[in-house]
């Protein structure tokens, strides 16, 4: 039997009692859940019980949280939760980097940081490599943090254009019975992508660049026979492409240029016995190190502190389903 242990950890003051512990101390049970121990707050003085590892593991956690807010950093309950997993990993030195790495500034000022070591690594995959594809589910960045990169490389005039893309799987890629200009016509589909650089540039720096062709956005079918050179290419909701959209895609890459390509290959909108091209473009180019290949998963998701829950409580349905879903 495990020997039980106890331990006390003394939170600074009440502000950073509320931020670990949350109101009515409503992160304690996630910590209990987590790490497999009993916590009893008192003030601010925190009573730990469990085995000797997952008390050093607390203590940890808690330690690291109240140097970052003392540093400034934001702290919720996302964060707690990453941290928490971290630990487990023992990677929990790494949480520094993930906080202080500062990607980009928004228009306003406002830095944009990695929230998670997955996210991390795909920031640092796309500043390396000329292609990178970014797998997982909902709520992980990968399309936000492209967009990103995507006007940091533009500032830096590292290239002239940003051309965003997605397959419009829902009208059949046939947009002609939608009113208006091309533009409006794929703004339902691309509307993920035009918050994202509204909220980097703001809108009349956004609508500017968009005038002058320095912004490209279209439906991936109007990519056909072109050569995108010195541009910074995304592809967003890369499931819903066809093996032979995918690879006509990827063979529009010119000189000067870097292409991300997002989705999540649980949630495909093609018909049914219809292979995605990002599935298919993953294996067949899986050996070739110039391109990065970047999986996040449920501890990436960087949403309501739910949502996460929701994406992990899905993955294990849809295993435990006879033959898969």
């Amino acid at each position: 039997m495990t020997a039980v242990q106890q331990a006390y950890v003394v939170l600074e003051n009440v502000e950073s009692c509320l931020v670990l512990l949350g109101a009515n101390d409503k992160n304690l049970p996630m910590i209990e859940e987590e790490l497999s121990v009993s916590l009893a707050p008192r003030g601010t003085q925190l009573t730990v019980s469990g085995s000797n590892e997952n008390v050093a593991m607390v203590k940890a956690v808690m330690d690291k949280l109240v140097y970052l807010y003392a540093k400034q950093a934001h702290i919720d309950r996302t964060m707690l939760r990453y941290a928490l997993s971290l630990v487990k990993d023992g990677q929990l030195d790494k949480l520094d980097d993930i906080i202080f790495s500062v990607v980009a500034t928004t228009h306003r000022g406002r830095p944009i940081r990695c929230k998670t070591l997955n996210q991390y690594h795909y920031v640092k995959a796309i500043r390396e490599h000329s292609l990178t594809f970014a797998v997982g589910p909902a709520g992980t960045g990968k399309t936000y943090l492209a967009m990103v990169l995507a006007v940091v490389a533009l500032r830096n005039k590292e290239i002239d254009r940003i051309v965003l893309t997605r397959p419009a799987v829902e009208a059949g890629e046939k947009l002609g019975f939608l009113p208006g200009d091309l533009s409006q016509k794929v703004d339902p589909y691309l509307r993920p992508l035009f918050d994202a650089l509204c909220e980097m540039m703001g809108a009349e720096s956004y609508q500017r660049l968009q005038e002058r062709g320095v912004l490209e956005i279209a439906p991936l079918a109007y990519m056909r026979g072109r050569t995108l050179s010195d541009s910074f290419i995304v592809l967003d909701e890369a499931q819903n492409t066809t093996p032979e959209q995918m690879k006509m895609f990827l063979t529009r890459l010119g000189a000067n240029s870097r292409a991300v390509v997002t989705g999540d290959i649980t949630q495909t909108d093609l018909p049914t016995g219809k292979q995605s091209g990002l599935i298919q473009a993953i294996e067949v180019l899986k050996s070739i190190t110039e391109i990065a290949i970047v999986r996040l998963g449920y501890p990436d998701v960087v949403r309501h502190d739910l949502v996460q829950r929701i994406v992990k409580a899905y993955d294990a349905f849809e295993t435990d389903l006879p033959g898969g879903y």
